[in-house]
This record gives C-alpha cells, sequence and structure tokens, in this order.
C-alpha cells in the first residue's frame, strides 16, 4: 500500500546518534508509529525510517538513520552521515556515561555530515525523572556552548518526540528560505515529482521502517 504524497517536498536526510541504550530506536519507533517499541534491542549497524510531516504549509520527508552506539559499529555508522541535513543527538538523562560521550558524538556529526548540519541535543528518558543524573540545567549549557537546540523527551510517554524532528526540520527550512544555506549546503533536496512514500504505517505521506 502506498501513502499519497504531496506534488513537491524537501527531502531531508536526518540522523539520530548517541551512545547504545539511550533509547534512540525508540524515539524513531514513536515518531513514525506513535507508540512505544517494547521489545527493542541494541541496533546492529543501523535502522532505517522515514516519514513526511508539514512544517509551516511545506511539507517536508525526513529520511531517517538509526545508528548503533556500540563501539564496534562506529566505523560502519560513520559512512552514513555523508549528505546529513539534521541530528538528533541522543542521552540518557539516568546515564551520566552517556552525556559525557556527547562531545565525542557531536564531533564526528560535524566532520562527516552536510556543513550546515542542524543539531538538536535530546534528553531521553524524561520519564525517568527520579533517576536522573543529568539535570536539564547542566545539558542546556552544554547546548549553549555547542549552538544546540535542546528538548528533554521521553520515548515511553512520547514527550517532545514529534517535537524534536520537527523544531530541527523547521531550523533547516529557516536557514534555507533565509539565504543561509543553499539546499545542496544543508543537505536537502526539493524534490519535484509525485512519488511514492513507502509503506503506509502510522505516518502523514509515507513512511517505512526497517533494519539493516
Amino acid at each position: 500500500m502506498l501513502c499519497a504524497t504531496p506534488p513537491h517536498y524537501f527531502l531531508f536526510k536526518f540522523l539520530v546518534i548517541g551512545n547504545a541504550g539511550t533509547g534512540k530506536s525508540c524515539l524513531l519507533h514513536q515518531f513514525i508509529e506513535k507508540k512505544f517499541k517494547d521489545d527493542s534491542n541494541h541496533t546492529i549497524g543501523v535502522e532505517f525510517g522515514s516519514k513526511i510531516i508539514n512544517v509551516g504549509g511545506k511539507y517536508v520527508k525526513l529520511q531517517i538513520w538509526d545508528t548503533a552506539g556500540q563501539e564496534r559499529f562506529r566505523s560502519v555508522t560513520r559512512s552514513y552521515y555523508r549528505g546529513a541535513a539534521g541530528a538528533l543527538l541522543v542521552y540518557d538523562i539516568t546515564s551520566r556515561e552517556t552525556y559525557n560521550a556527547l562531545t565525542n558524538w557531536l564531533t564526528d556529526a560535524r566532520m562527516l555530515a552536510s556543513q550546515n548540519i542542524v543539531i538538536i541535543l535530546c534528553g531521553n528518558k524524561k520519564d525517568l525523572d527520579a533517576d536522573r543524573e543529568v539535570t536539564f540545567l547542566e545539558a542546556s549549557r552544554f547546548a549553549q556552548e555547542n549552538e544546540l537546540m535542546f528538548l528533554e523527551t521521553s520515548a515511553l510517554t512520547g514527550e517532545n518526540v514529534e517535537e524534536a524532528f520537527v523544531q530541527c526540520a523547521r531550523k533547516i527550512l529557516n536557514k534555507i528560505e533565509s539565504g543561509k544555506a543553499a539546499p545542496a549546503g544543508t543537505g536537502a533536496l526539493l524534490v519535484p515529482k509525485r512519488q511514492p512514500g513507502g509503506n503506509g504505517r502510522g505516518c502523514q505521506g509515507g513512511c517505512t521502517h526497517r533494519k539493516r
């Protein structure tokens, strides 16, 4: 089954990056399927999903690559950074270790992806606030120092999950529309023709979700 796709739309390649166990796959699943992924295991290599969203009256198709967070897969997952327009940089608010690793992930994204990549920092597992090891203020300061947007999210409840993707896409569009970056410089494409949108599971225009 194919979903209806608008006559033209922007195409943004997105990454979901961060240490293993931070809930990256669950964030992607919640965004596409609007439900929590109960049987989530560590990603092997990458997972892929796509969804069309409406951002300020413009259609944007997000092609999202959820990368494995384990060190042994880093050489594989780095190859997917090329051409990425946006990224969710994810840590677990209950794990100081995942927060401490953010700088390494950020360095990879800015070296290997598009020169104007837009990154939003996501402190995931907000529903586990009682077990928090990283304060909102501390993470907010890190985001400001590194010119990142910042939200705390919950893949379990869905809080701020869609907002994270939409905010990131909106900032990319703003860069293009203001002339601060050409579409090619952001990793964005304007797709002029009607194209099939995917398998239609839980999306506005078309999505797919598969392991690789």
